[in-house]
């Protein structure tokens, strides 16, 4: 079974949700039969680059609150992160263009490096103190520390078109699939999960997609010549 969770470097409940759906798996009977997939998503696709901002100026400015409104929010956050055992600064994040960040993670999934990348890129960003944005070598540091090649990150940092068609593919296929926003959980391209849901929910879902698998259903189940573990079948015997 294959589950596939669009999400964004940005978004702090795909961090949390990530670590309760990760909860739900661990506990899954099913565990080693279930492929992970990581898409793209971006809060703010066509953001510039060089775009940076205080996170709570961010928050004040697209949702119309208060700075104290703003930063009750992060303390919220800050909280739900910690009880899924999640490091998360409530004060002095910034906000950026996640593009290159999802451009490098499918660099990683070529390497076989994606999950690793990803768990760096959230606990840098939501976790320590140095940005994430506009800063490739800061960047190009994660991906090593990932186990990418320094030379390959870079590569990939220089050329905006690296990837970049990956990652709109990802994305024009969450609007496909009526995804609105992040985290967006699809198992099995049958049952959608949005949000950063409790593990329970996420332990029920696994369970119903498992046991709803369709057998494969055979068009002609005898009469022509095959091999199997015994050898091939001899013509007119």
């Amino acid at each position: 079974m294959r589950v596939e969770i669009w999400s964004d470097i940005a978004c702090p409940w795909c961090y949390v949700g990530k670590a309760r759906f990760e909860k739900a798996l661990a506990a899954f009977p099913h565990r080693d039969g279930v492929e992970v997939v990581h898409r793209s998503f971006e809060l703010n696709p066509g953001r510039a680059k060089d775009d940076v901002q205080p996170v709570l100026t961010m928050l004040t400015a697209k949702y119309g609150m208060s700075e104290a409104q703003a930063q009750a929010g992060e303390d919220n956050l800050g909280a739900q992160a910690a009880a899924e055992g999640l490091d998360y600064r409530t004060r002095g994040r910034d906000h950026g263009s996640t593009f290159d960040m999802h451009r490098l993670l499918h660099l990683a999934k070529d390497a076989g490096r994606q999950e690793a990348l990803l768990d760096a890129l959230y606990r840098a960003n939501f976790a320590e103190e140095r940005s994430v944005f506009a800063d490739d070598e800061r960047l190009v540091g994660l991906a090593v520390a990932a186990g990418l090649e320094a030379d390959a990150a870079r590569a990939v940092l220089a050329d905006p078109t690296a990837y970049a068609d990956e990652v709109r593919a990802d994305e024009r296929e969450a609007a496909q699939l009526g995804a609105t926003g992040v985290p967006f959980f699809v198992l099995d391209r049958k049952y959608g999960v949005s949000g950063a849901q409790p593990a329970e929910v996420f332990a029920q879902a696994l369970a119903q997609a498992w046991g709803e698998r369709s057998p494969l259903k055979l068009i002609d189940d005898g009469g022509a010549e095959a091999c199997g573990p015994d050898g091939c079948a001899v013509p007119g015997r």
